[in-house]
């Protein structure tokens, strides 16, 4: 793909990213200017409108030159979400099959939908449709899992390189305990597929799209394949790694019966060298504190799928503990487990969870002591989590996830005054000109819980506008 050139950008209005789990840094007259290499190249948080090209010249920039963008009413510019979990191929298949837990799930829903992709036309069809459409849900950065098939994942990765998707790609590697008629037919043939790919996402040339390894979980990989996985994770040191953990209880009995001289799941993982810096682990459901001591040794951390949990019955994960111990936690979508494509969605199943979580909490417990535990997820948690925590997850903290000089400019225009969508009810009162913090904090709450694609009016990668509801 002939990347285009990014003619310089200044965006005046609303800016609101979290800069940590405890603190959004609201800013209603922000003069942001983005690079023509969708780099930021820098933000002030608070400039008067009549000093706009005062304040411009004074960096060198002359409003003639560039695409100046001034926000109205009701619009802000923020970080574009992170989906640290998704199924690319289980889109076909979403909002069905709540009836099973897990491992029915699998077996009756979605290794069937799967086996699909071994027609590439179908691949095609499908991941162009894909791709699109999370991006259209504000999702500028992705880890996907594809399938097992080698030709089909391949066209995942180049769709994701043709429409300027930020993206981690993983073929499944799974060679047991899957389907008769879905599952690869040894150990070597699944690690030579994989390498293939690797190579295949090297010669785009693209470091928006990268290759993870992905070994879909322990259940369906015997030990000679994560043997094999591990090996090539060590030639691979800054590779991503992505697998589920701790989901079901029925998935954890049958871990543990397969790989008996392991104490516990995560174990299995670190056994074989795959349990390290950039390992996303998705789930977490039913983690030990030995499981969750020795994540966060590794510097590993979890995906957060509370819709998933939520509609497979798979529990509740106690993502507080794993905030105040440090680990790190992006969420994730978990497509077709979670019945939605968007992480807004996830964001309110978030909250939902943590408040269960801290109802169910012991009367009289004492909570002082901890930042998260045994209470609600403050608004700050949950969109650090949809942004800066994903980021931080992906090894990309330094790259993307907040609005920052020197960072990329992957980000969202979210407008909350027009789209009709109906949880929405924002009007400019008489007088009331450019919203203040208050308002702007308010505003964004309605976005996060009430809000849709149709309120994200254009998405950029990398400076490149690449979807929303108004693309131009």
């Amino acid at each position: 793909m002939t990347q285009r050139l990014h003619s310089r950008k200044v965006f005046y209005g609303g800016l609101v990213h979290a800069t940590s789990l405890q603190h959004i840094q609201a800013c209603p007259r922000a003069l942001i200017g983005v690079s023509d290499d969708g780099v930021i190249d820098w933000v002030l948080d608070d400039v008067d409108s009549a000093s706009i090209q005062d304040t411009m010249l004074s960096k060198g920039w002359q409003i003639e030159d560039v695409d100046f963008v001034e926000l109205g009413f009701g619009q802000w510019i923020m970080p574009g979400f992170v989906d640290t979990h998704t199924h690319a191929p289980q889109y076909p298949n979403m909002g069905i099959g709540g009836q099973y837990e897990l491992l029915d799930w699998l077996q009756n829903v979605t290794f069937p939908t799967e086996a699909k992709f071994e027609d590439v036309e179908y691949a095609k069809k499908a991941y162009t449709s894909v791709v699109q459409r999370v991006l259209d849900c504000g999702t500028t950065t992705c880890c996907y899992y594809a399938t097992l098939h080698l030709q089909a994942t391949r066209v995942l990765a180049d769709v994701c390189h043709e429409k300027g998707q930020r993206a981690f790609v993983g073929k499944c590697n799974m060679d047991r305990n899957a389907s008769p008629t879905y599952q690869e037919s040894s150990p070597a043939q699944s690690l030579a597929d994989t390498e293939s790919f690797i190579a295949h996402v090297s010669s785009l040339e693209d470091p928006l799209v990268q290759p993870i390894l992905t070994p879909r979980f322990a259940i369906a990989c015997c030990d000679d394949l994560l043997q094999g996985l591990g090996s090539l994770a060590s030639q691979h040191p800054d590779m991503a790694i992505q697998t589920h953990i701790s989901e079901n209880p029925s998935e954890i009995t049958f871990t543990g019966e397969l790989f008996p001289d392991c104490e516990t799941y995560a174990s299995v993982y670190d056994k074989f060298g795959l349990l390290r810096e950039k390992t996303i682990l998705a789930h977490g459901v039913h983690l030990k504190d030995s499981e969750l001591n020795l994540i966060k040794s590794r510097n590993a951390g979890i995906s957060h799928c509370p819709t998933s949990n939520f509609n497979l019955r798979s529990g509740i994960a106690n993502v507080a503990d794993m905030l105040d111990r440090g680990i790190k936690v992006g969420l994730g979508t978990d497509v077709s487990g979670g019945f939605s494509p968007s992480i807004l969605t996830a964001i309110q199943h978030a909250s939902i969870a943590s408040k269960v979580l801290a109802f169910q909490a012991t009367p009289g417990q004492d909570s002082s002591s901890s930042t998260f535990s045994k209470k609600q997820l403050p608004l700050s948690a949950l969109l650090y989590m949809a942004t800066m925590g994903g980021a931080d997850l992906c090894g990309l903290s330094s790259v993307i996830g907040s609005i920052a000089p020197g960072k990329q400019f992957d980000a969202i225009l979210v407008d909350v005054t027009k789209g009709g969508v109906e949880g929405i009810w924002v009007e400019q009162e008489a007088g009331e000109g450019v919203q203040n913090k208050v308002r702007l904090l308010e505003m964004l709450e309605k976005f996060l819980f009430c809000g849709d694609s149709r309120n994200i009016r254009t998405v950029w990668v990398k400076g490149r506008t690449v979807g929303g509801a108004q693309k131009s």
